[in-house]
Order: C-alpha cells, then structure tokens, then sequence
C-alpha cells in the first residue's frame, strides 16, 4: 500500500496536534521505555523526533519514556541492537545489512531515507598534488569503516582498477579526520558532502570524487528493530512508524524549518543540506518496495563480493511490512 500524496498530507496536518493516535489498547503490553538508536549526529527523522520530541508526546499518555541515543559508527548501533540494548535503530544500509546477515534477531520495518543523491565524496588537501582517486594509491586515507560511505569508496576504487587494499585505511570520523587532513597526518578523507563542506568552502580541501555521479549505487537506509521488541510490543512499533510517516510529512511540508533544525543539531550548513536536498524533497517515507528490497540485494551482492559482509541476509525473514500496515491504519482511524 502506497502512502499517497492526500494521505501525507493528513499525516502532516495530524502531526500538528489535532487529534491524538489512538491509544493503546488496555491489555497491550507496554515497555518500560523505548530506546531507539542511530549514526551520530542522527538521521533527519532522528533529529526532528530529538528537537521536536513528538516520540515523547506520543507516548506521554502511557508514561513510557523515549530515550535517543547516537553512535560513532553504525557497527556499534547494530551490536546494541543485537544483544537488546536498543530497540530500534536508523542506520545506513551496510551496518543494517551486516546484523541480517549475522543471523541476529532483527527485522526491517521501515526506511529511514532512501535519497536518490549520492552525497559520498572524497576530498583531499587543496594544496596537495593528489587531484583524483587514481592518486590515491598508497596513501593516507580516512573514513569511518562498514558504513555507506566504506561501500562507495569500494565501488570508487574500482572504477579505476583499485581496491581498499591500495591504500592506507585509518578508521576516523571527521571530528578527528578533518583536523588530521589539515596537518597532513592524512591525505583524503571519505565523508558525506554536506560533513566536509566547510572544509571545501574554506578552500583547506578540494573533491577528487563526486558521489553524485553515481545515483545508481544509492540504496536506503532501513529501519530495524530488535525481534523480541517488535514481537512483545507490536501496537507499540506500529505506533512508532506511525509518528515516522507523520514526521516525514511534516518534513516535506515544513522544509525551511527541517532544514534550519537539521542545520542546528549537525553543525553543517544550510545551503550544503539544501544542495543534499533540491527540490525541497526529504525522501523519508518509511514504506519498502520492492525496488528498495532489490536495492539492498545490490548492495548486499556488492558488499560480499568485496568483504565486507559475512553471512547471506534471508530478506523473507527480515522484512516486515506489517507494522507499516498497522501504522496506516492508525492513521487512518484518526481520519475517520
């Protein structure tokens, strides 16, 4: 079932506080609080849910506190949510991938974004003789490992006969791999273009690859949950992508103040988010097609034939749509 452009639009509206979701019925069960995870700073959903608190409204009723908790890399958000430390988490598709794979408890509910923009770049000193990725064979180069970003490098590499092999891998985020560019300890960094555009602006780096050359590499980033939470607790879950759905309404709808927030919470500049953006389009939408289910299979085929994912993910028993059915139709009865 397709969440039309009318029924995004009554999702917006209903997320400024009309009318609140029905409640939960009294002999469902409740947790003692709903802990929900994702990639530091946080995904835009993430972010609008932590600045906005609409998870903690929607739940206020029942008393059940909402904890949002962020990870320096996706592996460390997986590994919370397998062993139950998390309930949820908004990862990129390599780290959600890899959890399937593993046999872990785990399903997928839900998207977190599927953007058509390759936002990965690579950028290396401004005043530095490396001006393209065939430079960069032997080098000093950083980038956070099994996320999205470790994947694209790969396929970057690749197009010019090269492996993560050639080069020197140090595992730095861009709070220490930007400062470590600047004193030349490294000699590229692979980052999201909106992190490194500050870099780029103050002309201390240049792009010697553009992700955005290659749509076709883009796949989206799943919403997974911890099995025994989803089975404990379904009217629970289905009321949390009912808020989702709502949020990425309200997104679309309200794109100046997404965009000022998102700015707020991740320190990047507006007009970097906006370029990450065009059109005003969030692409948040939690539904999975089946175009998103062959995406990720891509994305899994190319990340096995590259080591980088151990284990064959059974999409039959990971995906689950219903919860997704059930936020609708909750949405629906607030309609009617």
């Amino acid at each position: 079932m397709t969440l039309t452009r009318r029924a995004f639009g009554l999702a917006a509206a209903a997320l400024l506080g009309t009318t609140a979701l029905p409640a939960l019925a009294q002999d469902a069960a409740l947790p003692d609080a709903i802990r929900i995870g994702s990639t530091a700073p946080g995904h835009l959903k993430f972010i609008l849910f932590r600045n906005l608190h609409l998870l903690e409204k929607e739940f206020e009723a029942e008393g059940i506190p909402v904890e949002l908790v962020t990870f320096d890399g996706g592996s460390e958000a997986s590994v919370a949510l397998g062993s139950g430390q998390l309930d949820l988490m908004y990862t990129g598709n390599n780290p959600a991938l890899r959890l399937a794979a593993s046999g872990a408890d785990v399903k997928a509910v839900g998207l977190s974004s599927w953007n058509p923009l390759n936002e990965t770049v690579v950028i290396a000193r401004a005043d530095g003789d490396i001006d393209s990725i065939d430079d960069l064979k032997g080098h000093n180069v950083a980038y956070l490992q099994g996320t999205v970003r470790h994947s694209n490098f790969a396929k970057a590499l690749e197009t010019v006969g090269l492996s993560t092999d050639d080069v020197e891998s140090f595992n730095f985020g861009i709070e220490t791999a930007g400062p470590a560019l600047a004193r030349g300890d490294i000699d590229a960094i692979v980052e999201s273009r909106s992190t490194v555009q500050t870099l780029i602006d103050q002309g201390l780096a240049k792009v010697i690859f553009d992700g955005a050359e290659h749509p076709e590499w883009v796949s989206p980033y799943p919403i997974t949950v911890n099995g025994e939470f989803a089975r404990r607790y379904p009217e629970v879950l289905a009321r949390i992508l009912a808020v989702d759905i709502q949020t990425a309404a309200w997104a679309d709808a309200h794109p100046d103040e997404t965009i000022r927030i998102f700015a707020e919470e991740t320190g990047r500049p507006e007009d970097a988010i906006r370029a990450t953006y065009p059109d005003n389009q969030f692409h948040q939408s939690p539904e999975i097609t089946q175009a998103a289910i062959d995406s990720l299979r891509d994305e899994e085929s190319f990340m096995a034939a590259n080591g980088l994912i151990e284990g064959q993910v059974d999409y039959d028993a990971w995906i689950d749509t219903s919860y997704y059915q059930a936020a609708l139709g909750l949405l629906q009865a607030r309609t009617n």
